[in-house]
């Protein structure tokens, strides 16, 4: 009898490891849509997607379509609007508006581009000349050799190296942009990591604004857009995460892109590829240029100082100074900064010598742009959104869109807080849980998890935030459900959640061409008290897999094999 009894149980543990996903019942089997609205296609679209989660078990639909600046949205976008709440109403499935982005911060800075995060300029030296003060580098930062017009043999003078001289790298003296020659890049595909750069170190000035150009020609580069220009502090920091987006072959273009040198006097800069795979890519006119009042940030946290070097009288703006402002701010470094103007009843005098202290934004890869966390009037935005949506919707679920904060920490509205960025982000957090529950007192909020993470973004040194988030998730409300989403860390960030008191929701799939994903989040989810829920997750828009996943999360594929 004991030893019946001992091999059922052996019979049930090799049933539970060879089916570890039909062992929990999730409440939450869930779709990631995200949408515009602005075309009467994405209607369609979404009544595809909704048709097939709903035939296969899925009860619900993360919506990201523009909800938080609802008071901005034209009347077709709410007649589309009406038609998903119908689509949804008619197959059962629950919408939760995904709202209130920080790191991704579009929809607050279609109200403001000013409400971006900072970061600061001190002290660049102005000199007034004719009515106008112009920026006048205390230091010329320099590229040394870049037209790439100096070398011996297939190695180019200045630089502190270039990969494999004569074998990746070559001087062109038929291709070039300007001059009579360039350094070309071709055979990279045959070597492990497929490097093909150049590097050079340059001075800076500390707490600065630099502009970082030069000319590239492709040919048939893969991978295609993988060409980078990189800028790091001598510890290895990256100031200026940033991606180009150079085709596969394309005739000279020119690439400008921005960093500030922060508390840095020197700097590494680098412009080519890392993982090629074939082809060839020529550089020339390698520039850098300290650039003055640049995507300039105006909003009460990012004051604009200008006083006079010798005497250093502050000066005041609308008197001494007209107002400042950058008319094309963009967060790029691709049009030319303001100019400082000195009216004629101005204190300012002819040739008199200006320290100007400012703050800028910027964006990251592809145009990442991060909203400040410190500006009241972000909450007053997102106060305003909270009341259109629950009028609109009336949601019981809200989604936070609060990941990859990239930027932070450094004007004066996040300064005088003093608190780290830890306590900056958990009182952001809390306070969008209390704007959605004043209009809902009943709504549960899920949110991503990478910020509140110790095992992913939760740490200091994160791009370009000055400060720390480590202890992020000390300071918001326990009763948030977070989503996991870094799948090769799922069991250690289910487990850290989950040990903390914190629902989980997985976010799963990612764009691949197998359920391995799901397959492994429900593993990890089975062993994680208070996992509730798993969410089908594309940036691509790749739907393919929805049906066989959703079979898969809510049982219906053990069914069907039975």
């Amino acid at each position: 009898m004991v030893k019946t009894i001992k091999a059922l149980g052996f019979v049930l543990l090799l049933t539970s490891l060879s089916v570890p996903c039909e062992g929990k019942d999730y409440p939450y089997r869930w779709v990631y849509v995200s949408r515009s609205l602005r075309a009467d296609s994405d209607v369609g679209d979404i009544d595809s997607i909704v048709k097939t989660a709903s035939e296969h078990g899925i009860n619900g639909m993360v919506l990201a379509a523009g909800l938080d600046r609802l008071n901005l949205q034209r009347a077709d976008y709410f007649r589309r609007l009406e038609q998903v709440k119908q689509i949804c109403r008619k197959y059962n499935i629950e919408i939760i508006p995904a709202i209130f982005n920080v790191g991704y911060a579009s929809s607050i800075l279609a109200h403001d581009k000013n409400l971006a995060a900072g970061t600061i300029v001190k002290d660049a030296l102005f000199v007034v000349q004719d009515g106008k003060a112009h920026l006048v580098p205390d230091g010329p930062s320099q590229i040394m050799n870049g037209g790439f017009e100096k070398y011996a043999g297939n190695r180019f003078t200045e630089y502190r190296f270039h990969d494999k001289p004569g074998e990746v790298s070559f001087v062109d003296k038929e291709v070039a942009k300007s001059g009579r020659a360039s350094l070309r890049f071709e055979n990279f595909g045959r070597y492990a990591h497929g490097h093909a750069r150049v590097m050079q170190e340059v001075k800076v000035q500390p707490h600065r604004c630099y502009r970082l150009s030069c000319s590239v020609r492709t040919q048939q580069l893969e991978p295609s857009g993988s060409f980078r220009m990189l800028v790091l502090s001598l510890e290895g920091r990256n100031l200026a995460p940033w991606e180009p987006r150079v085709a596969s072959t394309t005739d000279w273009q020119k690439v400008a892109m921005g960093f500030n040198s922060l508390n840095n006097n020197k700097v590494r800069v680098y412009a080519g590829v890392w993982g090629g795979k074939s082809g060839r890519f020529w550089v020339d006119d390698l520039k850098i240029q300290e650039v003055g009042l640049l995507n300039l940030l105006r909003r009460p946290g990012t004051p604009v100082t200008v006083r006079s070097e010798k005497t250093g009288r502050l000066y005041t703006e609308g008197k001494d100074f007209a107002t400042i402002r950058d008319r094309r701010l963009n967060f790029r470094f691709d049009h030319e900064p303001p100019m400082i103007e000195i009216p004629p009843a101005s204190r300012i005098r002819n040739g008199e010598r200006l320290r100007v202290s400012y703050y800028h934004g910027m964006a990251v890869n592809r145009g990442q742009v991060t909203a400040c966390m410190s500006e009241p009037r972000v909450y007053e935005i997102w106060r305003r959104q909270a009341r259109l949506i629950h009028e609109r919707l009336a949601p019981s679920k809200y989604f936070l869109s609060v990941d990859e904060i990239r930027a932070g920490g450094a004007c004066e509205a996040c300064k005088r807080r003093k608190m780290t960025m830890a306590q900056i982000l958990g009182d952001c957090i809390t306070r969008q849980v209390k704007t959605i529950r004043s209009v809902n007192r009943d709504a549960e909020v899920f949110i991503w998890s990478d910020m509140l993470d110790a095992n992913h973004n939760a740490h200091d040194n994160y791009y370009l935030v000055d400060g720390d988030f480590t202890g992020s998730w000390k300071y918001v409300p326990k009763d948030l459900v977070i989503v996991c989403w870094y799948y090769k860390k799922r069991d250690t960030s289910l487990k850290f959640f989950s040990s903390l008191g914190f629902r989980t929701l997985a976010g799963a799939y990612y764009d691949g061409e197998t359920l391995d994903n799901p397959k492994g989040w429900l593993e990890a989810l089975e062993r994680t008290p208070k996992a509730c829920g798993i969410m089908y997750t594309t940036w691509r828009n790749k739907y393919r897999l929805l049906a066989p996943f959703g079979d898969l999360v809510s049982g219906r594929a053990s069914q069907k094999q039975n």
